[in-house]
């Protein structure tokens, strides 16, 4: 091919102005870093809790059970913003460590309702430290002042979109 030939290949695979993509650092990405800070807050959560064994998932339905005292599982799905399936399977595994009972609905045979034993609220309590330590770890490198605005942007952000979640984004 002349040289002719391969500049005019070469522009027209660059687009008709000559315009050169430029990618997005993912260092600039809203979704790149909220995954990278969900992924450092889960390990510092596993280095402050990893005795209790129980994940943030766990520890968020245990806090969810004490303030509710008692609630089927759907609604337990709701108040941590996850899908059914996840929640019940999780409940299924603090059920059989004996943190959680699940028992079946009476006016509702298809619901389960959850409540924690004695052994998940002791257990709830013990790790209540711990797992302070590994939230206030994930934001150590801001100033008090930081922490409250960044605390206050997510919230935000999630109040602005009260139903959106990974299921209904594969979809819209």
């Amino acid at each position: 091919m002349g040289e002719r030939a391969l500049r005019q290949a070469q522009k027209r695979r660059s687009g008709a102005k000559g315009a050169r993509h430029r990618p997005w650092p993912l260092s600039q990405r809203p979704g790149y870093l909220i995954r990278r800070l969900h992924q450092i807050h889960v390990a510092l959560f596993q280095d402050a809790c990893g005795a209790f064994e129980v994940t943030p998932l766990q520890y968020s339905l245990l806090s969810a059970l004490a303030v509710r005292e008692t609630a089927d599982q759907t609604t337990l799905a709701a108040d941590i913003a996850l899908d059914r399936t996840t929640t019940t399977g999780a409940l299924k595994r603090l059920a059989a460590r004996h943190l959680v009972e699940r028992a079946v609905n009476k006016d509702d045979r298809r619901a389960r309702l959850c409540r924690l034993t004695p052994e998940g609220a002791a257990l709830l309590v013990k790790i209540e430290g711990a797992a302070r330590q590994a939230h206030r770890a994930t934001l150590g490198d801001l100033s008090e002042r930081e922490q409250a605005l960044f605390i206050e942007m997510m919230q935000r952000i999630v109040a602005g979109n009260p139903t959106r979640d990974s299921a209904a984004a594969l979809f819209d």
